[in-house]
């Protein structure tokens, strides 16, 4: 099955609408590209656009025309679109092989496919194609797809405001007021659950996908919990960006997978859940452990797990069990995340 893009970057001119603005024939927006961008919007797939000609010129149309507030990463210029694809997943933290592109001129696709052949391209011809496509529909639609892009626009306040800010990174942390509230899933959260394990590849330990009943099975499980987490600061939420779920096997408390949403990569809030799952398991009785499978993109994960007190027990091939012999209250580097339960 395709995965799902996660961002579809466009050109303007003779794409989004025809004609082109720097030359005063830039016209009203193709229907088709509307509605193309307000589907997949609704669907949680994010726009940014990648584009030639004047910066201030093409936002001016944009917002002339109401669409502005539909991209998440606007890069605008005269360098190669390559560049700015690169540009954009580095704002948006989200790999490349998640980003499609589409383009009127078959030289930009070519040298975005040469360039970066995990993105995948599409001739403009085929805008009214792409919501049928498997990989602009997600299996799932929650709530939290449809707000995607404003959670991501409040990101872009909290880049603004760390620019400006004059003090070090972990004073800025610091000045977020991060708070963190883990509970138990229920099943109002199991769309959510699924679709991060889906979602999410960097921030995770073992690449295990669940689909909706095989989480629902391990809610009702005694041998398993299955822990969601959510985040806010001084600027609002972030919504649902975590999910644990742990397995009892004798002695010791298995953490088989944990996931973080990429977009608080930057937060440091990753050791704050581990710490989380370590208290509940040392406040079992158990000794709290963990499994991680190496995959091409995930490896920060494992030093996650190293720098919060996990040892390596076991391997076997890219499997590794690694177990936590500090106490929940000595794991470093939680210190600027309140956690709530």
């Amino acid at each position: 099955m395709a995965q799902t893009v996660k961002c579809l970057v466009w050109d303007l001119d003779d794409t989004v609408w025809p004609g082109v603005v720097l030359e005063s024939d830039g016209g009203t927006p193709k229907p088709e590209a509307l509605h193309a961008i307000r589907t997949l919007d609704e669907r949680g797939i994010l726009h940014a656009v990648a584009s030639r000609g004047e910066p201030a010129a093409a936002t001016a149309h944009l917002r002339a025309h109401g669409i502005e507030e539909m991209f998440s990463a606007i890069e605008i210029s005269w360098g190669p679109k390559s560049e700015a694809i690169r540009r954009i997943a580095a704002a948006l933290n989200i790999g490349r092989d998640t980003i499609a592109f589409i383009d009127n001129d078959p030289v930009e696709l070519a040298e975005v496919a040469a360039a970066l052949p995990e993105v995948r391209c599409y001739a403009a011809e085929r805008i009214a194609d792409l919501p049928d496509l498997a990989e602009f529909t997600p299996a799932t639609a929650t709530p939290e797809a449809r707000e995607r892009r404003s959670l991501y626009r409040a990101e872009r306040q909290r880049q603004a405001s760390q620019t400006e800010f004059t003090g070090s990174d972990a004073d800025f942390l610091a000045s977020l007021n991060l708070v963190m509230t883990v509970r138990e899933a229920t099943e109002a959260d199991l769309v959510r659950a699924h679709e991060l394990t889906e979602r999410t590849h960097q921030l995770n330990t073992t690449g295990i996908t669940f689909d909706i009943d095989e989480l629902r099975a391990l809610c009702a499980s005694p041998r398993h919990e299955v822990l969601v987490a959510s985040l806010a600061d001084r600027f609002g939420g972030y919504g649902t960006i975590g999910l644990a779920v742990t397995e009892r096997r004798g002695g010791d408390t298995v953490l088989r997978l944990l996931l973080m949403s990429c977009r608080v990569m930057s937060r440091g809030v990753g050791t704050a859940l581990i710490a989380e799952v370590v208290r509940r398991a040392q406040a079992a009785g158990s000794r709290a452990a963990a499994e991680f499978v190496a995959t091409p993109v995930n490896r920060v994960m494992l030093v996650t797990l190293r720098f919060a007190g996990f040892e390596v027990a076991e391997t076997d091939g890219d499997r590794i069990l690694l177990v936590c012999s500090v106490p929940a209250e000595n794991i470093g580097g939680t210190g600027h995340v309140e956690v709530r339960r």
